[in-house]
Parts: C-alpha cells; structure tokens; sequence
C-alpha cells in the first residue's frame, strides 16, 4: 500500500482536529483519527510545528498498525478490551458498522461472558443507552514460571488480576515427568481456591529457562534442563487442561510482563535477564520478536573479547554469559576466597558492602553493555530493562551498562534512551506468561470459533 501524500495542514487546521477530539468522546472517534491525533500531540510537545508533517506520519502509523477484522464479533471485542463502557451507537460510529450488526455482534458477546451490560449512558433526550463492557472474569488463566532453581504459579482473571498463586524452589534440571505434575497439581488446588474449575480456564501460558520452538512449544537443546529436550509440553497437559498451552522462554515473556504491566506506551524495548544465565526478550513496534525459531535475543552466547578463553555452559568459549551472568560473577569469586556460589549469595555480598562483589558486578556491567551497544544499534530501543536475580543488585549492576552503552553509542540512539532495573521484578515472568494465555484465549479468531461450536 502507498504512503498517503502529504497534506500541508496550517495550525489553525491542525487545532480543528484538535478540537473535534475535545467535542467528541474518545470511543466515538475512528482508530486512524486518534493516531494522528497523538502524533501531532506528541510533535507539538518537542516543539515541532510542522503539522504537514506529523498528519502524514501519523497516516503512515495508522496505515501500518494492525486494525481488527471487523468481519465477525471477535473484532469487535478487541475494541472493548480496554474496559472502557461503550454504547452500541459508540460502537458504530468508531467502526462504521450498521447498528443492527453491531447490536448482532454485541448480543454474541454477551452470550460468552466476554462483555457484560454496565450503568446507562447519560442520556441526551429520550431513554438512556445501554452500555457494555469487558468482563474480565468471565474465565481465568493458568499462568507458570520455571527458572533454573524455581517454579511459581498463578491463576489470573482475563486482564492478569492473580486470584491465587504458590511458588517454591524446584531444580529444572529435575526433567520435565516431575515439573507436569507439579503444574497440574498446584494448578488445580489454586483453581479450586478461586472457586474455579478446568472448564474456566481459556489458557495456559508457560515460560521455560532455555530455547524453545515457539510454533509447537517444544524446548530446543536447553543447556540448563537434562531431559527437556523436545518434550512435548502442550501435549502433556491436555488430559488436564482442554484449553491452548503456550509455551515460550522465559526472557520473553518477562519482556512481555514487563511492558504491559509498567510500560504500556513503551514500543521499542530490550529486557534482559541477568540470573544463572543472560537472555534478552526484544519488543519492536509494539510486538515480541522471538525471530524465525524462537532463538532472537540470546544474548549470552555473543562472543566477548574479554572471555576469550573461558569455557562456557553452552560448550563454545568467549560467550558474555561465561563471565557476566550471576553464576559466572560468583564462580571468580569463590576462586578469591569468598562465600559464593549462587547469584544471591552474589546479590548478598554486594548488598553487604563487599568491594570486591561490587567490583565483580560493576565489570559484568561493562561487560554486558558491550554487547548491548550493537543492539542499540541494531534495534534503537527507547528502553533497555535488567531484570533477573542480579537485577537486586541493580546499583551497580546497571551502572556499568550505562557507562560503556552512551560512551559507545550515536548520540541520536541514546538522546532518549532509558536504561533501568525491571519495575515488575519477580513478578514479570508471571504477569507476561498470564498476558501470554489471555492474548491467544482472545484473539478474534478464538472468539470466532468459540462462537461456531
């Protein structure tokens, strides 16, 4: 599709569409209005005047960004996600569908739960209109997060409210047999809990410490997980749970958390888990970018000079993760005499006030920024996270970042480049497998076959 042509707007034009958006409610607006609305907002607030400009990029964003198939009701829900109550004359003129349609299409929600009849709208003459909302407790999800030496589980409504939720310390070197019963046992007794049941739950999102083929949810040669390799997880968990099984790695679905529990507005990020291993979940134009088989992000395996001759778990040498991981960082201080074997025991030290620790993070810093500084200039994030066990010593650990990242970097990638610990910390990996089941479990072609059976 061509790019629109652009359209030499003069202020005061520009200040009638702004305006329109005050006159008019937000959900009575069409999508492409409300982006170029934005753009231009956001021009004139960096001082920008040049309303030509911003009207013909916020019509390529609006071009480019995906609107819903309004072909059948489960486009039309994803209108309604936002929680936002909406008439149905609301609803037909922000999608220009015909009333008796969208009256069709509303009644089809409400017959799976999925929206629910909230306070009348206030009236402009005559009877009020009904509105309709999202109900986010129609149905739940079953969310877990396996690390290295941990499992944690959660049941979440359909906007990632945890209802119940357990952890404990489990080794996923242990193999898979174990880690499913597990899964289904806790799941069950925290559903129960709820005072749900199997048939509620519409998902199952799952992150795992290692590659995995997102397409079938297989893990792929994880270094870290003896006995995981292609086992069929989504296919072990179906005599429990008839609903989607997602499976993805862990990294991503932090990154996944992350943005949508503290960066909403955020389209371009790197977040990267810095614990027993290093990984990177990548979000580019607002979408997770897992690459051709999953593999993007796995940043621990980029060679560094510096490593040059240190073994790596993986079975090459050189990779950062063989001297700027947690497990790495305590190894060369056990070898100096200190208590440390484990990223917390790291984590302890440095909290402690050993100079010797923080000088170890400080470096795993560096080290690590070294390899972010291509990605900066591959990517051009406006937000690079560290997260992970070593994110606790965030101080330190992110001050090394920072100094090799805007050393080394354009000027034009770093102007407005935030790098900072992870906000969601421990609770990323759970809200972003939760997200990861509520996005599949509504998606308009789910919706659509829930509403052919």
């Amino acid at each position: 599709m061509k790019p629109p042509p652009t359209i030499p707007i003069r202020g005061g034009e520009a200040e009638a569409w702004a305006t329109m958006s005050m006159n008019h409610s937000d959900a009575s607006l069409p999508t492409f209005v409300k982006q170029i609305l934005k753009v231009c907002s956001q021009s004139s607030s960096l001082g920008n005047d040049n309303y030509g400009m911003c009207f013909t990029e916020g019509m390529n964003q609006a071009t480019v960004s995906q609107a819903p198939d309004l072909s059948h009701a489960g486009g039309l829900f994803q209108l309604l996600r936002d929680g936002q109550p909406r008439t149905r004359a609301d609803l037909a003129q922000s999608t220009g569908l015909s009333r008796p349609t969208v009256a069709q299409r509303i009644d089809q929600l409400l017959s799976l739960g999925l929206i629910t009849p909230v306070s009348d709208a206030v009236s402009t003459g005559g009877r009020p209109s009904s509105q309709f909302a999202f109900n986010p407790q129609a149905r739940v999800v079953v969310a877990a997060d396996f690390g290295a030496s941990h499992a944690r589980l959660a049941v979440t409504d359909l906007t990632g409210t945890v209802f119940a939720e357990l952890g404990e310390e489990r080794e996923i070197s242990e193999g898979p047999v174990g880690a499913i019963e597990w899964l289904t046992t806790s799941a069950l007794r925290l559903l129960e809990e709820a005072d749900r049941s199997s048939a509620d739950v519409v998902g199952v999102g799952i992150g795992l410490p290692g590659p995995v083929e997102f397409s079938t949810g297989r893990p792929i040669n994880p270094p870290i997980m003896p006995g995981w390799d292609r086992f069929d997880l989504p296919g072990a968990l179906k005599e429990t749970f008839s609903a989607p099984v997602l499976v993805d790695n862990d990294v991503n679905i932090m990154a996944l958390g992350e943005q949508t529990s503290a960066w909403p507005d955020t389209t371009d990020l790197i977040f990267v888990k810095v614990a027993t291993g290093i990984g990177a979940g990548i979000i580019s134009g607002g979408s997770l970018r897992r690459g051709s088989h999953g593999a993007a992000g796995d940043i621990g395996h980029v060679a560094l000079p510096r490593a040059a001759d240190i073994p790596c778990a993986c079975g090459n040498r050189g990779c950062l993760e063989a001297v700027a991981s947690g497990r790495a960082i305590a190894r060369e201080l056990a070898q100096s005499g200190l208590a440390a074997t484990t990223p917390a025991d790291v984590v302890g030290l440095v909290k402690a006030g050993d100079l010797q620790a923080i000088q170890a993070v400080r470096q795993a810093g560096r080290d690590l920024g070294e390899v972010l500084t291509t990605c900066v200039s591959l990517m051009n994030p406006s937000l690079i996270l560290i997260g992970g066990t070593m994110a606790q010593a965030a101080e330190h650990l992110v001050a090394g970042v920072r100094e090799v990242v805007y050393a080394r970097s354009i000027p034009l990638s770093t102007e407005h480049l935030t790098i900072a610990p992870s906000r969601a910390a421990g609770d990323a990996a759970i809200l972003g497998a939760a997200r990861l089941a509520i996005d599949a479990a509504l998606s308009p072609d789910r919706i659509a076959a829930a509403l052919s059976r």
